[in-house]
């Protein structure tokens, strides 16, 4: 399988080719889940360290199942309560990680390129778990696997991403990904939510919900990020959730058989009616969650083979 990089930080960094090693691997992985074993030995003698300097209830709990699942003996630190707290740098936390000889670096930060930076200065491989506004990887790759394993297919398909795209780093890793694999991306929502440059973006943009889902095969609705709105981006969660809130009657605007996608945590009543969330027929949702541990598996199982290849043919020193 094809896979050449030391960590996981992004989506623009992948080929189409490495993106589906990655998928393939997590299907596997999928099946293995579903079993009563459901435990391997990829990590085997390996140690995974998750530092999450924002709350995570979801991908940190994810990581530390994907961990465990592969036999890895996983620490996740209290970045809340650490020393960072107390005015300890990046690089000093990096300089005490090494002292811990980690394998696996699992890292969730408030700013972007921060897990740029500690790749930079950790012995170990390092995924991102979501900076800033920059990337959050894995959430694409298994909004991917679940895409996959509902239409049959990754190309070609027109796909809606719909609400605040500003603040969403789930957006911008999902555009990269889904342009890669030759996919029609929209973006839907207000004005205000919209980055700064998107006409540069490669996507088409809607500011009408009936005009941005007509004909789509996938939509996936974003979260309302109050924790990074500092104005006032929406007139009111109820006026939002007319305009631009998924209910059955906008969700009849797109194709019959298409799905309905949320990262996670949801609004309901912001930005999902609850029936349409839990409406098995179109939601995807749940098995977004189960696809999470799978694809976190495969990613850290493909970093562990470059990492254990790369230090078998590191020099020997006397």
């Amino acid at each position: 399988m094809t896979f050449r990089h030391k960590h996981l930080l992004g989506i623009e960094p992948l080929h189409p080719e490495e993106i589906g090693t990655v998928l393939d691997l997590a299907d596997r992985y999928a099946e293995m889940n579903r079993r009563e074993n459901k435990h391997g030995d990829a990590l085997a003698g390996m140690t995974q360290v998750n530092m999450f300097f924002e709350n995570s209830t979801r991908t940190q709990s994810s990581f530390e199942l994907a961990g465990k699942r592969l036999g890895a003996d996983v620490m996740s630190m209290s970045m809340q309560t650490s020393s960072v707290k107390k005015g300890e740098t990046l690089i000093d936390t990096a300089v005490t990680l090494n002292a811990m000889h980690p394998d696996l670096l699992v890292v969730r930060h408030p700013h972007s390129g921060a897990v740029d930076l500690l790749s930079e200065k950790v012995n170990c491989a390092v995924l991102n778990a979501g900076d800033g506004r920059h990337e959050h990887p894995t959430q694409a790759l298994l909004d991917a696997l679940t895409i996959r394993r509902a239409k049959g297919r990754l190309h070609r398909l027109n796909i809606a991403i719909c609400g605040d795209i500003a603040h969403s780093r789930v957006a911008r890793s999902n555009i990269l990904l889904l342009h890669k694999m030759e996919n029609r991306v929209r973006l839907v929502g207000p004005p205000t939510l919209m980055p700064a440059g998107v006409a540069d973006w490669g996507v088409e943009i809607y500011h009408d919900m009936r005009e941005g889902l007509a004909d789509c095969d996938v939509v996936m609705m974003l979260r309302l990020q109050r924790e990074r709105m500092d104005g006032g981006f929406i007139p009111s969660e109820r006026e939002y959730f007319h305009r631009f809130g998924l209910d059955a009657e906008k969700l009849g605007y797109a194709r019959p058989d298409a799905i309905v996608m949320h990262p996670g945590p949801m609004n309901r009543g912001v930005e999902i009616d609850g029936l349409i969330a839990d409406d098995l027929t179109r939601s995807v949702i749940r098995e977004q969650v189960e696809m999470g541990v799978a694809v976190r598996m495969a990613a850290m199982d493909l970093l562990a083979r470059n990492l254990r290849a790369g230090r078998a043919a590191a020099p020997v020193l006397a």
